[in-house]
């Protein structure tokens, strides 16, 4: 690890703090960036060429494309910390729909304060990355190439204030949030309540990690209120240096009407397990389902809903060292004919075949 004054460095790690014996004024700022190209075919064919509505990640279909692009700025001393990254490319495009103008072009901008000189105690605010998941949309960390469905219909990023404390064994780790809404950065029109999220995640070693996240708050205006509450638990466990198995149970419910009692659920479970036989080469197997029948995340329109069952394996080449080439296969079955075919009048069956490079540097 390196320190330096108002420098430049590569790779030296950009949550490091500075030793507490440091001066205030001694920092790191990193510079870092993510690539992310993609071709992916929809056996479906859809033509517009947008996978479904569901997709936000790798969502254009038979067509070369740049899923992710973005650089990144981070500041870190033993008191104060700042990030701020822009970012460009169909992902941006889908998650970032709602926002306006030049904000939909901002992966991550907030800064931070440690409240403490003895206790690892932040106060950060801004937009941050999301306390929900085990994934992300930079692709390279995470065990799949695309993102499961649990991923893809919960917040990837949040805007408000996070109060965030590390114990010194650096076990558990617990925070607090005020947010705008659920993945926004400006709230919907005509909405003054704010949302809240819990965190708690515990590693009672270094080959296990538990977590559990909560959200709480209404994403619509107020003259249409409904609460809704939602419950992320995952897993993720090492079984030696060949063997990675991450396991995650989503469950949502949210009013049927203002002022109401009764309750719309939501749920979805996730298992994946993946293999590393060598360090240049990986596979990953996904199982998952998800059932949203009275559509408050996937409105389908039809009898059943989204009751959706998802398969998909994946095989990771490591290039060199920051540039990683992936393939995956993915198949998508539903109870309902909720994905267009241009030669039925729909099909229950969505197979795609997606293959990615990924740059970090």
């Amino acid at each position: 690890m390196k320190y330096i004054v108002l420098g430049i460095t590569l790779f030296t790690g950009a949550g490091a703090m500075a030793q507490d014996t440091l001066p205030a004024k001694m920092g790191n700022l990193d510079i870092s960036g993510y690539f992310e190209g993609y071709y992916s075919y929809d056996f479906n064919k859809p033509v517009n060429n947008t996978k479904p509505g569901f997709i936000y990640s790798h969502s254009r279909n038979n067509e070369i494309n740049l899923n992710l692009g973005m650089i990144k700025a981070a500041y870190t001393n033993d008191r104060l910390r700042a990030n701020l990254s822009l970012a460009t490319g169909t992902y941006m495009n889908a998650n970032y729909a709602a926002e306006p103008g030049v904000l939909k072009n901002i992966y991550e901008a907030n800064a931070g304060v440690k409240l403490s000189a003895k206790s690892n105690l932040w106060l950060d605010a801004g937009i941050l990355p999301s306390h929900i998941g085990w994934e992300s949309a930079i692709g390279k960390d995470c065990p799949t190439l695309s993102r499961s469905l649990a991923a893809e219909n919960s917040p990837y990023f949040e805007t408000g204030v996070k109060l965030g404390y590390t114990s010194r064994n650096e076990k558990w780790y617990l925070s607090a949030l005020v947010l705008n809404g659920w993945q926004r950065i400006q709230r919907v029109d005509g909405n003054t309540t704010p949302a809240f999220g819990t965190q708690v995640t515990f590693k009672p070693n270094s080959t296990v990690t538990l977590n559990s996240s909560t959200f709480i708050g209404n994403d619509k205006p107020d003259s249409v209120r409904q609460m809704r509450y939602f419950h992320d638990l995952y897993g993720i466990f090492q079984a030696g240096t060949k063997w990675t198995i991450v396991a995650g149970f989503d469950l949502g419910a949210e009013q049927k009407a203002k002022g109401a009692s009764d309750m719309n659920t939501w749920y979805t479970p996730v298992l994946i397990v993946k293999y590393t036989p060598v360090t240049k080469l990986s596979m990953a197997a996904r199982g998952e389902y998800y059932n949203d029948e009275h559509g408050v995340i996937i409105a389908t329109g039809t009898p059943n809903g989204f009751k959706t069952w998802g398969y998909s394996a994946n095989i990771d080449y490591n290039i060199m060292g920051k540039a990683m080439w992936r393939l995956e296969v993915r198949n998508l079955n539903s109870k309902d004919l909720i994905f267009t075919d241009p030669d039925t009048k729909g099909t229950r069956n969505n197979l795609a075949i997606t293959t990615a490079l990924t740059i970090g540097f």
